[in-house]
């Protein structure tokens, strides 16, 4: 059985370098809170529907402080002068039996490279593992990168149009 708390996986992106996908770890707060820092305003804006300059401390603690039953968060990582550093993250929460929403964010410098697709991959094997049929997620639609991660998913996808954004339900295949 597989074990999110200790997720981890060496996965090769397209232009053949490596990064480890693994679950967040409790000591990851800073670099966690680092790499966000770097993100564009609209990078911000495509992951919490709004400008975002900051997070407060109770914030960080929701993204942070996690039981890998209910919510779920893996990180991608590079090596970066000798040590890894967070580029990427993706996160399921439970919402109902068998259904999470989902999210991610990925580094400005390292979008376009594959590493949503992993991740959406990747969190799809430890949901499946842990009984989770559906994950849904909420999109603006000028997101293509990540409507187009999770078209490429396999994933069976119902859209509805919503309130300035697109509300996805997708099968687990």
């Amino acid at each position: 059985m597989l074990d999110p708390a200790h997720y981890s996986d060496v996965e090769q992106l397209k232009d053949g370098s490596r990064i480890t996908i693994r679950a967040l770890r409790p000591q990851d707060r800073d670099d966690l809170v680092a790499a966000v820092g770097r993100l564009s305003p609209r990078s911000l804006y495509r992951r919490f529907f709004g400008p975002k300059r900051s997070f407060t401390k109770a914030e960080i603690s929701y993204f942070v402080d996690i039981d890998f039953a209910r919510h779920v968060a893996l990180v991608a990582t590079i090596e970066e002068r000798g040590r890894p550093v967070i580029i990427a993250s993706g996160r399921y929460i439970v919402v109902a039996p068998g259904e999470a929403e989902v999210a991610f964010i990925v580094a400005d410098a390292h979008q376009g490279r594959g590493i949503g697709a992993l991740l959406l991959r990747n969190l799809m094997a430890v949901a499946r593992e842990a009984g989770i049929t559906t994950f849904v997620a909420d999109v603006l639609p000028d997101n293509l990168g990540m409507l187009k991660v999770f078209e490429k998913s396999g994933m069976r996808i119902r859209r509805k149009q919503q309130q300035g954004s697109l509300h996805l339900t997708m099968q687990l295949a």
